[in-house]
C-alpha cells in the first residue's frame, strides 16, 4: 500500500524547513537501506504486488557574488626610526586521540581469513578442491560435501559465490578472480532481510537466501523467469499450446503446497519435488540452472540442493518467501 502525504506552509522560511525535513528523511532512508533491511511483512507486501513481475535530484540555484574593490588608504612614513619591539610568543599544542569503536550488527557473521591462498583450479577435483568446498561452506554457500570431488553442487556453489560477488559471466569454475576472492573474503553473505525466518529470492543476483532468525545461513544458485513471453506445447495435453510470460512474481508469499515424490511432469516440463509459493510457481529441482534467468517463472535449484531442502526441513509449509528484483 502506498501512502501519500501532503501539506502547505506559507513563507520562505517554512518552505526551507519542509525541504530540510525531506532531506533528513531521505538521508535516513538511505542509511537504513545501506545497513540492511528490517524485515516486516506489512512493509514487504507494500514494496510490490504479490503477482507483479518482476528519481529525481534537487539542484541548488547558483548565487552571484558582487565584489567591490576600493583603493587602499594612503600610509604616511613614520617619523622615528627606532627598532620595533620583538615579542616572543610560546604556543602549547595539545593533541587529543579519538578512538572509534565499530560495532558489527549481530546478523553479520564473519569467518577467519585464510593463511594459505586458494589456488585457481578451474573445475579440477583433488585436495585443493576440498579446500574450495570447505571455504564455500564456511562462507555459507551450500555444497553437499567437502570431499574433493568437483561435482555439480560445487560448481553451483562457486557460481552462487560469483553471482553474489557481482562477477561478470559467472562460470562455476575457480579462476584467478574467484580464488583471490575466496581467500580474502571474511564476511558471510547477507540477505536484505535481517530479522525473521524466511526464504529470500534475489532476482537481480539470481541467488536464494535462507534466513534463520535474522541471519543468512545458506545461499543457493538459482535461475528464475526471464520476463519474456512464450508459446509452448502443453506437455500434458497433446495438440494444445500454452501462452504466458516467464515471470517470477515479486512480493511476499508463503509455501502453500508441495509434492515430495521425485520428478513430476508439469504442463511446461519436468520439475523435481516442488514447493509452491504462489499459483503454479515453485522452488523446484532442475537439471539446468544456468547463470542467467531461464525458467518459465519457477525458481530452479539443482536436484541435490532440492533433496537437501526436503531432508533438512529448512523450507516447510507456511514458510515466508520474499521475492524481489534486487534493485
Amino acid at each position: 500500500m502506498n501512502r501519500h502525504f501532503s501539506g502547505r506552509k506559507s513563507g520562505c522560511a517554512k518552505r526551507r524547513a519542509v525541504r530540510s525535513r525531506i532531506v533528513v528523511l531521505d538521508e535516513r532512508r538511505k542509511a537504513v537501506i545501506g545497513c540492511g533491511l528490517v524485515f516486516g511483512f506489512a512493509a514487504l507486501v507494500g514494496c510490490s504486488s504479490a503477482m507483479a513481475g518482476g528519481g529525481g535530484g534537487e539542484g541548488a540555484a547558483a548565487v552571484e557574488a558582487t565584489t567591490t574593490t576600493m583603493a587602499p588608504p594612503s600610509t604616511l612614513a613614520p617619523t622615528t626610526t627606532a627598532a620595533p619591539t620583538t615579542t616572543t610568543t610560546t604556543t602549547t599544542t595539545t593533541t587529543t586521540t579519538t578512538t572509534t569503536t565499530t560495532t558489527i550488527p549481530e546478523t553479520i557473521q564473519t569467518v577467519a581469513p585464510l593463511d594459505v591462498p586458494i589456488q585457481a583450479i578451474g573445475g579440477n577435483s583433488g585436495g585443493e578442491a576440498a579446500r574450495v568446498q570447505q571455504r564455500l561452506l564456511d562462507l555459507g554457500f551450500w555444497v553437499s560435501a567437502a570431499d574433493g570431488d568437483y561435482g555439480l553442487t560445487t560448481s553451483q556453489a562457486v557460481m552462487a559465490f560469483q553471482k553474489y560477488m557481482g562477477f561478470n559471466d559467472p562460470s562455476g569454475r575457480v579462476d584467478d578472480q574467484t580464488a583471490q576472492a575466496l581467500t580474502v573474503e571474511t564476511v558471510r553473505p547477507q540477505a536484505r532481510a535481517n530479522s525473521g525466518t524466511l526464504v529470500e529470492i534475489d532476482k537481480g543476483k539470481q541467488v536464494l537466501f535462507f534466513v534463520i532468525d535474522g541471519k543468512t545461513e545458506w545461499v543457493l544458485n538459482v535461475s528464475t523467469g526471464n520476463g519474456e513471453a512464450y508459446t509452448e506445447a502443453d506437455q500434458n495435453t497433446p495438440g494444445e499450446t500454452i501462452d504466458g510470460v516467464s515471470l517470477t512474481p515479486s512480493g511476499l508469499h508463503e509455501v502453500n503446497r508441495q509434492r515430495e515424490e521425485g520428478w513430476w511432469e508439469g504442463d511446461l516440463g519436468r520439475i523435481y519435488r516442488p514447493k509452491y509459493f504462489v499459483g503454479g510457481v515453485a522452488v523446484h529441482g532442475s537439471s539446468s540452472i544456468p547463470n542467467y534467468p531461464a525458467s518459465h517463472g519457477c525458481v530452479r535449484v539443482s536436484v541435490p540442493a532440492m533433496d537437501w531442502i526436503w531432508d533438512s526441513g529448512i523450507m516447510p509449509l507456511d514458510t515466508s518467501v520474499w521475492v524481489h528484483d534486487g534493485a
